[in-house]
C-alpha cells in the first residue's frame, strides 16, 4: 500500500485534481496594479529600467485601468508626476493636480475599480524627500510633526476627488492617527487608510525612484524609513499603525521580509498587503531577457511565496501579465 505522501503526490500530479489539496491560490482578485501618471495630453513614456511598464497621461491611465479590469484586477494604486515641484510640495494637494485628475477620470470610466492613491510628498518636492525639510539643521532633516499636516491635506484633496483608499507611504510618526482625524473631519469617515507600516529603507527601489524622479537631492531616508535588520520594529510599528486607526497594513519589499509579512499577519491579525517592489520585478524582466530563468513560472512561484507568507493583497508591476495567465 502507498504510504499517504506518496498518495498526495500522486494526486498533485493529477491537474484537474491538484486543486482540491493546494494550500494557496494566487488569483486577479489577490492584485493591485501600480501606475505612474504624468501631466501631458498623449503620453506614454517606457521607463528603461521597468520593461513594460510606462510613464501615462491620464487618457492612458485610464485605458490601462480598463485593461486591468477586464483582467479580473480589481485596483490601481496611482503614483503622480507633477508638472513642477516646489520645497513643500504642494502639487500632492492641489485640487487639479495630476493624481487628482486622474482620479476622477478613473472612476468615471471604471467606477468599479478601486483606486489607491499613495499619499506622499517625495515626487512632489525639488529635494525629493518624503516631508517638509529643516534647512536651519546640519545636515538637512525632514521635520516630521510639520510634515503631518501636509500629508493630512494630501489626504482629503485625494479623498475628496474620488480615491477609494489612501496609502500613506511617507513613513512619518504619528501620521495614521493625524490623517485619519482629518479625514472624519471632512465627513471622508468611510475612506480606508492602507499604511505603509513596514516600509524599509531599501536597494529595491531603484527603478522607481527613476520612474518617479524622486531620488533625494541629498542624504538618503534612513532616517525614516526602517532598518532591513530590524524585524521586531516593523511589527511594533504595524501594531502602532493599526492603533491610530489603519484599515490595511503593508510591508514593503515583499520578497526580502517574507518573514514580516508572516510575522505581521500573525501579531496583528489584519488586512495586509504586500508591495512586490520595481527593484524585484527589474530583476525577473533582466534574468528572463538574459535567457537566465522563464519568466512565467519565476512570477507565479514569486507570487505565490508572498500569499503563502500572509500577504492577502499584493501590489505588484506583473499585475497584467500575472493575472493573463493565470486565466
Amino acid at each position: 500500500m502507498p504510504f499517504p505522501q506518496t498518495r498526495l503526490r500522486r494526486l498533485r500530479a493529477t491537474r484537474a485534481l491538484r486543486g482540491l489539496i493546494r494550500e494557496t491560490e494566487v488569483t486577479p482578485a489577490d492584485l493591485v496594479y501600480p501606475m505612474f501618471v504624468a501631466h501631458g495630453l498623449d503620453r506614454r513614456e517606457p521607463i528603461a529600467a521597468m520593461p513594460g511598464i510606462e510613464r501615462l497621461s491620464i487618457a492612458h491611465a485610464v485605458e490601462e485601468a480598463g485593461e486591468a479590469a477586464a483582467l479580473g484586477i480589481p485596483a490601481v494604486l496611482l503614483f503622480g508626476l507633477p508638472a513642477a515641484k516646489d520645497a513643500e510640495g504642494s502639487g500632492a494637494w492641489d485640487e487639479e493636480g495630476v493624481v487628482q485628475l486622474a482620479t476622477r477620470a478613473i472612476k468615471q470610466a471604471h467606477p468599479d475599480t478601486l483606486v489607491i492613491t499613495d499619499l506622499c510628498l517625495c515626487e512632489y518636492t525639488d529635494h525629493g524627500h518624503c516631508g517638509v525639510v529643516r534647512e536651519d539643521s546640519d545636515p538637512p532633516t525632514v521635520d516630521n510633526d510639520a510634515t503631518l499636516e501636509l500629508l493630512a491635506r494630501t489626504a482629503v484633496s485625494q479623498a475628496r476627488a474620488g480615491a477609494d483608499i489612501v496609502a500613506p507611504s511617507d513613513m512619518m510618526d504619528g501620521r495614521v492617527g493625524v490623517i485619519r482625524a482629518a479625514l472624519d473631519e471632512d465627513g471622508m469617515t468611510e475612506t480606508p487608510i492602507l499604511a505603509y507600516s513596514a516600509k524599509f529603507a531599501s536597494a529595491f527601489y531603484g527603478p522607481f525612484r527613476e520612474a518617479a524622479d524622486s531620488a533625494p537631492a541629498f542624504g538618503d531616508r534612513r532616517g525614516y524609513q526602517m532598518d532591513p535588520a530590524n524585524g521586531s520594529e516593523a511589527v511594533r510599528e504595524a501594531r502602532l499603525d493599526a492603533d491610530e486607526g489603519a484599515d490595511i497594513l503593508m510591508v514593503k519589499p515583499a520578497l526580502p521580509y517574507l518573514d514580516l509579512i508572516r510575522r505581521i499577519k500573525d501579531d496583528t491579525d489584519m488586512p495586509l498587503a504586500a508591495y512586490n517592489v520595481s527593484g524585484e520585478y527589474a530583476m525577473v524582466k533582466a534574468a528572463a531577457a538574459a535567457g537566465y530563468l522563464e519568466e512565467r513560472a519565476t512570477v507565479l512561484e514569486t507570487l505565490t511565496s508572498i500569499r503563502r507568507a500572509g500577504a492577502d493583497i499584493v501590489i505588484t508591476y506583473h499585475a497584467k501579465e500575472a493575472a493573463q495567465w493565470l486565466s
